[in-house]
Order: structure tokens, then sequence, then C-alpha cells
């Protein structure tokens, strides 16, 4: 009986465990396709004569509020000061 047991326990584990490595692969294909997008808008912005590397910057600064985008570019001068950049 307990042999009937586990091997149900093992058959629906293996079950599980199966849709949810096909989720993450499904994810895996969404995920590398949305990167693709952005290489390809990335690409046309650079083709307008956009500076790419500045608008990445952009994208990171607008992930931080006003106080940490202000923390970090005191932090930045400090150093660049430090090392007679300014």
């Amino acid at each position: 009986m307990s042999d009937d047991i586990t091997e149900t326990s093992q058959t629906v584990a293996a079950g599980q465990l199966r849709a949810l490595i096909e989720r993450i692969e499904r994810l895996t294909e969404d995920k590398q396709a949305i990167s693709d997008d952005i290489k390809d808008v990335f690409a046309e912005a650079k083709g307008t004569g956009f500076d790419t590397k500045a608008m990445r910057k952009l994208i990171a600064r607008r992930k931080l509020d006003k106080d940490e985008r202000a923390e970090g570019d005191s932090i930045l001068e400090l150093y660049e000061s430090a090392l007679g950049m300014v």
C-alpha cells in the first residue's frame, strides 16, 4: 500500500516539476524576446542620432528617487574631486 502512495507522490511531484520547468522555459523565451525588442529600440535610437549610453544612464537614474539621485551625484562628485577630475 505504501508503495502505491510513494509512486503516486512521485508521479505528482514529477508532474509539478515538469510544469514548473516548462513555465520557466516559456518565461525565459519571453524574456529573450523582450530583450531583443529593447535592443531593437536602442538600435533605432542610435540610428536617429541619440547617445545610447546616455539613454541607459537616464533609464537607470529614473528608477531612483530624488534623494537617491542626489546622494549618488554627491558621491560621484566627491570621488571625481579626489581624483582631480573637477
